[in-house]
């Protein structure tokens, strides 16, 4: 399967290091810095490779190359536009999160992915983690019981110097804030796991450290589900002096899981009322990870590449990144109005934020 990667800065790593471990042709990898290319290929002992083409204009990219899977992974704010110029050209796409910063762009790239019969998957590449699939097996099975409630806390730590590396970070047109950009993984993860369907959020967000930012370095929510279960959100960049947990809980009438580590990595509370031996094992799992995005991109790549070969629906699919999206910017919303916010939200984008701080 031939395969390009849009955009070489810092998640670029695990994007390259997945495609290899696919067995993916990489016929070519495009980024506006020329540098980031050729560091990002010399890290993977690439550099020598001849036959990948560089480019630093993504569109003749596109024109010049048969390819059959892109994976986009620039800032956020261009997610969209590369999308549909790679669909509209027929090429699968794997999109970093989030998959655009407006609900209009998210529409569209679903709308245009089924009118050409593309195949699009958002990288929360998080549910792939051991203990995610884990929690989720034992949901599906109905082993929770009617889920009373559930949290997730992100509490992470992003200092001046990361902002600093890429001015468009912390950016409303090109980024957002901490719930956006570090959080919305586990933002994906909690809606998941409590049924998708929301009512309604309550929301707040602050700029308590970060003034050299347009976003919001915190932000706290309340969800309310439809069915009937609710949740809080914690998701913050301010945590001294480095990253300290990604813990997602879920609480029901017959099971408790928490699942913590750097990024729901771990497995540190599982308790049902059924337990078997095969519990016993679950009970204190670790999976190593080598930074906090974990090593899920491998095992979404290949669910893709499947996907792609057997016409399927990707295991996170763009409507997962949508929903994924459409929370964040319901919280976006509701520090914005002050207001619950009802479900489903149609016209709101980060850029509407603009000011917020």
């Amino acid at each position: 399967m031939r395969y390009a990667l849009i955009g070489c800065g810092r998640i670029s790593t695990n994007h390259i290091k997945a495609s290899i471990n696919n067995d993916l042709e990489i016929i070519a990898v495009c980024d506006i810095v020329p540098e980031q290319m050729e560091n990002l290929l010399k890290k993977h002992s690439l550099e020598e490779a001849k036959d990948i083409k560089r480019y630093t204009d993504f569109k003749k990219m596109v024109d010049e190359n048969e390819l059959d899977l892109v994976s986009i992974a620039t800032e956020s704010g261009k997610h969209a536009e590369i999308a549909l110029y790679c669909i509209e050209h027929g090429i699968h796409v794997i999109i970093e999160k989030p998959m655009a910063m407006s609900m209009q762009d998210a529409d569209a790239i679903i709308q245009k992915a089924e009118e050409n019969n593309v195949k699009v998957s958002a990288c929360h590449q998080n549910r792939f983690n051991v203990a995610v699939q884990k929690m989720r097996q034992a949901l599906e099975q109905g082993r929770f019981g009617k889920i009373s409630h559930g949290s997730i806390h992100v509490r992470w730590n992003r200092n001046q110097e990361y902002y600093t590396q890429a001015p468009w970070r912390g950016t409303w047109k090109q980024d957002g804030g901490a719930l956006m950009n570090q959080c919305i993984h586990g933002i994906d993860l909690l809606r998941w796991m409590m049924s998708d369907e929301i009512d309604e959020v309550y929301g707040v967000t602050k700029q308590q450290f970060h003034h050299y930012l347009e976003a919001e370095d915190v932000g706290m929510a309340v969800v309310k589900f439809k069915n009937g279960a609710v949740a809080t959100i914690e998701g913050t960049t301010n945590v001294y002096p480095q990253n300290l947990e990604e813990t997602l809980y879920l609480f029901g009438e017959n099971g408790t899981v928490k699942l913590g580590g750097k990024s729901t990595n771990n497995i540190d509370v599982w308790e049902f009322a059924d337990e078997t031996d095969v519990d016993l094992l679950n009970k204190g799992l670790e999976e190593a990870t080598s930074n906090v995005y974990g090593n899920g991109h491998t095992s979404l790549f290949a669910d893709m590449i499947d996907a792609i070969n057997k016409d399927r629906t990707p295991y996170v699919d763009a409507y997962a990144g949508r929903r994924a999206l459409e929370l964040v910017l319901a919280i976006y919303k509701s520090q914005k109005t002050g207001e619950v916010v009802r479900f489903p939200i149609k016209d709101f984008a980060s850029i509407d934020m603009k000011g917020q701080f």
